[in-house]
């Protein structure tokens, strides 16, 4: 603990408790502390945005407070400091719930003494410091596992992967470990190319409990082949029962590549001596051979040891002999490799055309000891060429045709998008009739922004009554096409139900089945998320139907508060077209003026910035808390620029959408 005076906060709205507590502290023969009284939640809340303290003690019964969800509210100010929660109540059980809670003791307070006091202050800190040392120690242990070169995994016998570190991730191909734990669920058909390879991995670890080095080519997730290096062992419980496979995966690709090439080498070398189509010679200073592959020996039709000693006079036409010597001596004059393409004639045979290469031969001393010369038919190169040449002619006219198509494309991309938008609302519907947009009981806001041409969100507003408005959002996955005419057809299947459109439970419910019937003969659902909720500015009720989709805020300007908008049954429910007889539930809520019930989609907080951070959803709560009194637009437009800014350049990977219902004050 610091040697500067303790700054004690305490929550409590009974005054004679609250000087209890003040004199107890003052009585305090080991702890130095300055108290600051708080009467209700509101006030202990402010005091923390104004001032630093090193301990909050919480009457858990305080009048505007929530009961234990108060210790939530402190740590969601303060998620540092560490609470104790003072109570009527001599329970065990109450005394679990609380630290459970978050905080770090509870005290009964008819049983509270100065030393038992300033014990639990002391014993609360030092408890919260070890805490805040073990949390940062997990960051660190978390930290180094994720930046490690090597892979670690954790897999079952059956293969299926159980953990993954962010290198395992990288070396697969995968941008998380949840990606590659999601995406590959079975290891032996799904990562190794030999078939009948994690067989064999599997019987190595029954016969030894552990493998060292095993090597194996593995498809990455864009299916390109790597070769990887794995060490294993395997874990078992107390009674040897074998619990999973634990492990270092090490990417041996460049290895491999480099060993591959050696090979390759020794085998090339040994190729062009004997091996390969080409005819390889050497000749001494004289320009007689003292060296033939087999298959120059085959071309002129003699034996090795009849071509050895020999010239070029005693197999070629003097013609083309004195040629090849002209050819011989400037490679030995010069010192420079001479390549050319000339006429060749064996002997006994046609004319052709071959590619030939002479460079020079040195001693150790440097000096020019002969030639080497390598040479082969491009007979049917050269009319390969003149075939290449045309199809090159055709697939430049081909290229220009795909051109013209893409730019086809890309024209029909930008009308989708324009009939996209002409899909969402011109203009928000008055509340009465005939009020001015400016006048109406509902004033409605939106924001809308795609991540591609066209995009997978889609929202409607629509009158129900002279006095209730329907307000329907949805999200169907990805922002391309598919997603783009999904949600054509929920707008079209929404249209239809409109005389469902008062009661948001039958709506989704109706909604759902029919959306499951379209989507079941494409063999590929579209997961769809959608919330729909009916309000009555007359008499302020607020009913909802929520299917998967991230819950709406409701911003009770009165009091500041925001607070997500659950269903009442307490569980989430399936997302659309998924389940034939999914059932929604209608919930309700009161809006008072003034309210604001903000509904997004998930492209709103799925956000990163460079250091991998989620902008999460207590972020977007948090955002909008600060900025409750701000008006819809200016509340949107402000929220947005701080999603951005903590993404930088980042920026939003998915589709975004928002829409703002405000009851008139």
């Amino acid at each position: 603990m610091s040697q500067d005076r303790l700054k004690v906060l305490l929550i409590e709205h009974d005054a004679g408790f609250a000087r209890t507590v003040r004199d107890m502290i003052g009585q305090a023969r080991e702890l130095d502390a300055d108290l600051r009284s708080a009467p209700d939640l509101k006030v202990g809340l402010s005091a923390l945005t104004e001032d630093h303290f090193d301990v909050v003690v919480l009457d858990v019964s305080v009048p505007d407070g929530a009961g234990l969800a108060n210790v939530s509210l402190i740590k969601a100010e303060a998620p540092k400091l560490p609470i104790i929660v003072a109570g009527d109540l001599d329970d065990e059980r109450v005394a679990l719930e609380v630290v459970h809670a978050g905080a770090q003791d509870y005290l009964v307070k008819s049983q509270i003494t100065p030393g038992w006091l300033e014990r639990s202050i002391r014993y609360a800190i030092e408890r919260h410091r070890l805490d805040m040392a073990l949390l940062n120690a997990e960051e660190k242990y978390h930290s180094v596992f994720d930046h490690l070169v090597e892979g670690i995994f954790q897999t079952t016998p059956e293969g299926r992967y159980l953990m993954a570190n962010a290198a395992l991730a990288r070396i697969y191909g995968y941008a998380t470990p949840e990606e590659l734990i999601e995406g590959l669920t079975n290891i032996g058909t799904g990562l190794y190319v030999q078939e009948g390879r994690r067989n064999e991995f599997i019987r190595l670890m029954q016969e030894h409990d552990t493998i060292s080095g095993f090597e194996s080519q593995i498809y990455r997730k864009d299916q390109t082949v790597i070769w990887i290096s794995e060490n294993c062992r395997a874990v078992r419980d107390a009674k040897g029962r074998l619990l999973y496979y634990e492990g270092t995966v090490e990417d041996i690709t460049q290895r491999q590549q480099a060993e591959e090439k050696v090979r390759d080498s020794e085998r090339l070398y040994h190729s062009l001596v004997e091996t390969l189509p080409q005819n390889i010679f050497r000749k001494n200073i004289e320009e007689r051979f003292t060296f033939a592959n087999q298959q120059f020996c085959r071309s002129l039709d003699r034996k090795l040891e009849d071509v050895l000693g020999k010239t070029d006079f005693d197999f070629f036409p003097k013609e083309l002999a004195e040629k090849y010597q002209q050819d011989d001596r400037r490679v030995l004059e010069t010192g420079e490799p001479y390549e050319t393409v000339e006429e060749h004639q064996p002997p006994g045979g046609h004319k052709m055309f071959v590619q030939v290469v002479k460079t020079p031969l040195r001693g150790d001393d440097g000096k020019i000891t002969g030639l080497q010369g390598i040479f082969w038919d491009i007979t049917e190169q050269r009319l390969a060429d003149e075939k290449i040449r045309r199809v090159n002619s055709l697939l430049a006219q081909n290229r220009k045709e795909l051109r013209a198509r893409n730019r086809q494309m890309q024209d029909d991309l930008k009308m989708a998008r324009e009939i996209q938008f002409t899909m969402l609302p011109q203009q928000y519907p008055a509340f009465p009739k005939p009020s001015a947009p400016n006048e109406s009981a509902f004033q409605f806001t939106h924001r809308y922004f795609p991540a591609g041409t066209v995009g997978g969100d889609f929202f409607s507003i629509s009158a129900l009554s002279e006095t209730e408005a329907g307000v329907f959002i949805c999200d169907v996955a990805g922002h391309g096409v598919r997603s783009a005419l999904v949600t054509a057809m929920i707008r079209a299947l929404s249209e239809e139900l409109k005389p469902l459109a008062t009661d948001p439970g039958q709506f989704l419910s109706k909604l759902n089945r029919d959306l499951y019937a379209i989507l079941k003969h494409t063999g590929s659902p579209m997961l769809t998320t959608a919330f729909y909720l009916a309000a009555d500015w007359n008499s302020g009720v607020l009913r909802y139907a929520n299917a998967g989709h991230p819950k709406p805020l409701h911003v009770n300007r009165g009091s500041s508060q925001v607070s997500p908008l659950v269903n009442a049954c307490g569980k989430g429910q399936p997302a659309l077209g998924l389940f034939e007889d999914a059932l929604y539930e209608t919930s309700t809520a009161k809006l008072a003026p003034g309210d604001l019930v903000l509904l997004f989609t998930d492209g709103l907080y799925e956000v990163h910035n460079a250091a991998n951070q989620l902008y999460t959803q207590a972020l977007l709560i948090e955002g909008v808390q600060r900025r409750a009194q701000l008006g819809a637009g200016k509340l949107f437009d402000d929220l947005l620029e701080e999603i951005r800014a903590f993404s930088g350049e980042t920026g939003f990977s998915d589709d975004v959408c928002l829409v703002g219902v405000e009851l008139a004050g």
